[in-house]
């Protein structure tokens, strides 16, 4: 079987790299990928990432099956346009899509279907959002409805920062038309973590927990970014917390989508708050997480592409998740200056070096090949994944491997895993 996989960062790295290992997979080829993927998959060049240029690459390569990372081109129709040209494909449908294409969307979803979340309300006009916000008895939280690669939620610390959200995102529009209208919401206080099943529109299997780090420094502090590092399992996801997250938030969205008529296959990652015990969403997302998918990949025991194939097919009853590591934890390192403006170009050394260490994988996120070596390309360079039977041995593992890099002005927080970390409690 010929794969081709969707996209250029670090998800995508981690997926290629287990799809690579099928014995169901003869080739691979990333479209377009990055510096790591081009260690083991041909790149494929993509006009852009609508779905007209992913079925185009798809035919010239006779790929026959592709697996959409990004969230943009599942949002756009990718998946609608591979299966109208008769390809087969890994990813919900632009209906389905939708749940996270619009926050207005999944929080009536949310809503409609009893489903545990925060207070809402929806706003498209800048004036009537900062009068609510002036009213609120609660602390809130100001998310543009759209896109906005993850960098579309202001977490204000006072009211002057909310009303500088709503300008920003309204007036402004740092994020485009996706800041055209905002959900303001009431901010849940607890343990944020993430969860992941893979569904094929009937059934669905659950992945391991894991737990993101957003904000760009320590003590997660700061803008928020697209991810500075996850790790895998949180303890905050007791097995009485994971049943409820099962019971009260996975089993209601399935019926959900059943009663709305929404046949969902591909990821789906729902953004939870644990607040005193109590599983509330925050967001759901249509795909893998980026950087929880190298902490899922690097513990997974399975052939992933089974897992993949069983989705797309309606075959996911028959399976069963595995798990190889008991712990795992990505550290990422990012251009100096990310999420705001960042340089490009700036060489990585010692790559071959720590990848060669135990229990140690580099994840590239945003590098290219240039020459022999490998430079930055993007905000988030690189993700350190270590695996090990304790979230302390791997934090050891993975920091030990940055601090091995050379790579000038890196950034990478160095309190990843501080809920579940010895020296950090």
């Amino acid at each position: 079987m010929k794969v081709m996989v969707v996209g250029s960062g670090a998800r995508e790295h981690a997926l290629a790299t287990r799809i690579a290992g099928s014995p169901q997979v003869d080739e691979i080829v990333c479209a377009p990928g990055n510096g790591g993927t081009a260690a083991f998959a041909r790149s494929v060049a993509l006009t852009d990432d609508s779905p007209g240029s992913i079925v185009e690459a798809a035919r010239a390569e006779a790929a026959d099956f592709v697996v959409v990372g990004p969230e943009a081109p599942l949002v756009a129709g990718a998946i609608d346009a591979l299966q109208a040209a008769g390809i087969e494909c890994f990813g919900p449908t632009r209906e389905a899509a939708q749940m996270e294409g619009s926050k207005t969307f999944s929080k009536h979803f949310m809503a409609r279907h009893g489903i545990p979340t925060g207070a809402f309300e929806v706003f498209d006009d800048a004036d009537a959002a900062e009068a609510y916000v002036r009213s609120a008895k609660h602390e809130i939280v100001v998310k543009a409805d759209g896109l906005a690669a993850g960098k579309g939620v202001v977490v204000p610390e006072s009211l002057e920062e909310a009303i500088a959200a709503i300008d920003d995102t309204m007036r402004k529009r740092a994020f485009g038309e996706s800041g055209s209208t905002v959900v303001i919401e009431e901010r849940l206080r607890g343990q944020e973590v993430s969860y992941h099943v893979v569904c094929d529109g009937e059934h669905y299997v659950p992945l391991a927990a894991a737990q993101d780090h957003k904000a760009v420094n320590d003590g997660d502090r700061g803008p928020n970014t697209g991810g500075m590092g996850a790790y895998s399992p949180p303890p905050v996801v007791t097995p009485d917390v994971e049943q409820r997250i099962l019971s009260e938030v996975v089993e209601p969205t399935m019926a959900g989508f059943r009663a709305d008529g929404v046949v969902f296959k591909g990821a789906l990652f729902i953004g939870l708050m644990i607040v005193d015990g109590a599983p509330k969403v925050i967001e759901y997302n249509v795909r893998f997480g980026d950087p929880e998918t190298q902490v899922l990949m690097a513990r997974y025991g399975g052939d992933v592409m089974e897992l993949l194939l069983s989705s797309a097919r309606g075959t996911l009853a028959q399976l069963q998740p595995s798990w190889k590591a008991p712990a795992a934890m990505c550290v990422v390192m990012a251009a100096p200056g990310y999420p705001g403006s960042y340089p490009k170009g700036i060489a990585l050394t010692g790559l071959d070096e720590v990848a060669a260490m135990e229990g140690i994988e580099i994840i590239h996120a945003g590098t290219r090949r240039e020459g022999d070596g490998v430079v930055s390309s993007g905000g988030r360079v690189l993700g350190v994944t270590a695996v090990g039977d304790t979230i302390d041995e791997v934090a050891r593992r993975a920091y030990a491997g940055v601090e091995a890099i050379g790579f000038e002005g890196a950034h990478y927080r160095r309190d990843i895993g501080h809920w579940a970390r010895s020296d950090r409690r």
